[in-house]
């Protein structure tokens, strides 16, 4: 049930925040701190604005909202979070960019979703810090590809000695690079550990064959421990393995495609576990095999994929491990 009367729609940037009422043709900006937030609710309150009956619309910048969510959630203001493609594909055809004209079109898309927007979820801290971890993990993987890489084709190309200085440096880097995700991966596994509700999952989705433990720490993080994510389909949808029609009146007959509006990386991973699981579960195996008859290798892992989707989100729900070969009793 709505409740709020005022939406605030905000520009979110690294140093700044833009803060407009559509409605009332209202903006200020301030300073993403605490000066700043303590000017936004004398503002508030010079113009009438009732802070508990306000929703505060936003996008997802990755990071630099944080700060003023720990705000909100401190003064239960009411907000939500909108991937900024949404919006963006929202507003029809816009010309000119600026961070004030973007907080008033952010907050007239939530005066026109103001029915179908519900408030996001206090932050959960273990879930940052899980997501930080794993970004700052993938940032350290793809370094240390690159060093690999460099390091190649260097000895590949070039005649080079044990004393060369560009390979003598790509071989400490990647080195270090090595031992770093691995302190990472030892804090990521702890920080699952300590907390009761999300080990339990984590020790249920990686029960099934195929899902390891990359696999399990991110959907845990992307799926917030289950609970930003109880629809395995919206799942799906998400991660970029459900398929859309494409055909339009009698002369557009496409076949079933996935979106490429996806969670690549996630979509990645699960591509491995697919593989995995079609080679070591013999009930996913024969059903790739039975499928391999009449279809693409990538179709049927897609669907492979989705399957591994629907087991996640199933056992959590029942809270049970899972059993290979299992029979549902009558």
């Amino acid at each position: 049930m709505k409740n709020w009367n005022v939406i605030l729609g905000v520009d979110v940037s690294k140093l700044t925040l833009d803060i407009s009422c559509s409605e009332r043709n209202l903006h200020i900006k301030i300073d993403n701190n605490s000066k700043g937030f303590g000017e936004f609710q004398k503002w508030c309150k010079t113009n009438g604005i009732d802070l508990k009956e306000t929703l505060v619309v936003m996008e997802y910048t990755g990071g630099y909202e944080y700060r003023f969510l720990q705000f909100c959630d401190s003064k239960s203001i009411l907000y939500c979070r909108v991937p900024g493609l949404e919006i963006k594909q929202s507003m029809g055809m816009v010309r000119g960019k600026n961070d004030k004209a973007d907080s008033f079109r952010i907050g007239r898309y939530g005066e026109e979703k103001s029915d179908k927007l519900a408030p996001s979820k206090p932050l959960d801290k273990n879930i940052l810090s899980l997501k930080q971890l794993l970004s700052f993990r993938k940032r350290l993987i793809r370094e240390k590809a690159g060093l690999q890489s460099t390091f190649k084709e260097r000895k590949h190309m070039y005649e080079v000695k044990k004393t060369d200085t560009i390979i003598h440096i790509a071989q400490a880097k990647i080195k270090a690079d090595q031992k770093h995700i691995d302190q990472v991966e030892r804090e990521i596994k702890e920080l699952i550990k300590s907390n009761e509700e999300l080990f339990q999952n984590y020790r249920i989705i990686t029960s099934i064959k195929g899902i390891g433990e990359v696999n399990g720490w991110m959907t845990i993080a992307y799926t917030e421990n289950f609970t930003s994510f109880t629809d395995p389909r919206a799942y799906g949808v998400y991660v970029g393995v459900i398929p859309f029609g494409h055909d339009s009146g009698t002369s557009i007959k496409g076949r079933k495609r996935v979106s490429h509006l996806a969670q690549k990386e996630l979509k990645s991973e699960l591509n491995q576990a697919a593989k995995t699981a079609i080679t070591h579960d013999p009930e996913l195996h024969a059903y790739a095999q039975r499928k391999l008859k009449n279809k693409d290798y990538p179709l049927v892992l897609n669907n492979v994929k989705f399957k591994l989707i629907l087991r996640m989100f199933s056992l959590v729900k029942r809270g049970e491990m899972y059993v290979e070969n299992y029979r549902k009793t009558a």
